[in-house]
């Protein structure tokens, strides 16, 4: 069973900054890996993707510019370093992976269980 283990989230200000990592016991013929997150009351929207091949990357809009995701295919890991943190960022964040195309967002099969980022004022 393929299992996915997300940490680094925390409590950070406004503006700061927070590194996330997600170590997967396996990429299972995964072709991409990708960040969610979920705020409370809203539904979870994507975050961020990487090509474990290739290295491309992708973005959602809301995040662009402040946030980038990295892989270490040696390591079987994901990161996610989120600069310039908004209060709107606060959320569970999610890794997960797909055998499909990254934004075919209902193909992620394997989810990892979640860590809280909390932005403050």
């Amino acid at each position: 069973q393929v299992q996915l283990v997300e940490s680094g989230g925390g409590l950070v200000q406004a503006g700061g900054s927070l590194k996330l990592s997600c170590a997967a016991s396996e990429r299972a013929f995964s072709s991409y890996a990708g960040w969610f997150r979920q705020a409370p009351g809203k539904e979870r929207e994507f975050v961020a993707a990487v090509s474990w091949s290739h290295g491309s990357t992708y973005y959602a809009d809301s995040v662009k510019g402040r946030f980038t995701i990295s892989r270490d295919n040696a390591k079987n890991t994901v990161d996610l370093q989120m600069n310039g943190l908004k209060l709107e960022d606060t959320a569970v964040y999610y890794c997960a992976i797909t055998r499909r195309y990254y934004s075919d967002y209902a193909s992620y099969n394997y989810w990892g269980q979640g860590t809280q980022v909390t932005v403050s004022s």
